[in-house]
């Protein structure tokens, strides 16, 4: 018994650490969570682990980005700039909350049984963002803050698609932040600011789902897997946004298209 507690652990430590570092990546953290979780014999019951960890990927960016939440938090009632960016953001938000209320449990119950659905919402994904690399609109807001309202909206509508396993809560606000004419940098920070009340509003959603299988037993591998995603998260937001400076989104389109390939292969290989 002590050897399985012991490789459970060990398992909850690399799946926190999947969470932490492919949440804020255009690449799919539930994808890989449920891959992951497949691939190294991990067993979720009820998918109390993925959605506890997902807290730790909350509070890192939180933690990052606490002083811009302090001065909006401060000069709510003052600062026009400071309501536009609340008001960016609760618009940005609905789209999402409405598509989650109505199709999470389809979502739930049939797309994530099915690996052959991430892999191709992986492939797509990747096309797409190669192709909005490539005939994207010129940039016109170059700060994440200034987004107007209209713009904030679509971003949130496409944010609906992150339903689909394997697209990417963060890989569809960043395309449809960059096809709204944000640059780089600013569509990806645009997408950190918009996952603090998206992923709040889905852990609690999904917490009172999964609230009748919470247990003592699992507690420790929920708050390994939880500090382990709290660390990567915090660890990996400003290395990705040099790397979208220098490089663009390019490099994880073709990571999404290699691994949604070769995902696809080992489904019809029957694996």
């Amino acid at each position: 018994m002590p050897d399985l507690a012991l490789a459970n652990l060990t398992k909850a430590a690399l799946l926190g650490i999947v969470q932490g570092v492919a949440e804020f990546l255009p690449v799919s953290s539930t994808a890989h969570l449920l891959v992951g979780a497949r691939l190294i014999g991990y067993d979720d019951p009820g998918g109390v682990f993925t959605v506890m960890i997902q807290l730790g990927s909350i509070f890192a960016i939180m933690w990052l980005y606490r002083e811009k939440i302090l001065n909006v938090l401060a000069g709510f009632s003052s600062d026009p700039e400071a309501r536009h960016f609340a008001l960016m953001i609760v618009v940005a938000t609905v789209p999402a909350l409405l598509a989650g209320a109505l199709l999470s449990g389809f979502v739930k119950r049939v797309l994530y049984a099915s690996f052959s659905v991430i892999g191709a919402a992986f492939v797509a994904g990747g096309i797409i963002i190669l192709i909005v690399e490539r005939y994207r609109p010129a940039p016109a807001i170059l700060d994440a803050d200034r987004t107007p309202i209209g713009r904030a909206l679509a971003i949130g509508a496409a944010q609906m698609l992150a339903l689909i396993p394997g697209v990417s809560r963060s890989g569809a606000t960043i395309v449809g932040g960059m096809a709204a004419g944000l640059d780089r940098p600013a569509a990806a920070e645009f997408s950190f600011f918009l996952a603090m009340p998206t992923m709040a509003a889905a852990f609690g959603h999904d917490l009172l789902e999964v609230r009748h299988h919470l247990g003592r037993e699992r507690g420790l591998e929920i708050a390994v897997g939880f500090v382990m995603a709290f660390i990567a998260s915090a660890l990996v937001v400003r290395p990705f946004l040099s790397v979208v400076r220098r490089s663009g989104f390019a490099p994880f389109a073709w990571y999404r298209i290699v691994i949604g390939v070769a995902l696809l292969a080992w489904v019809f290989a029957g694996v």
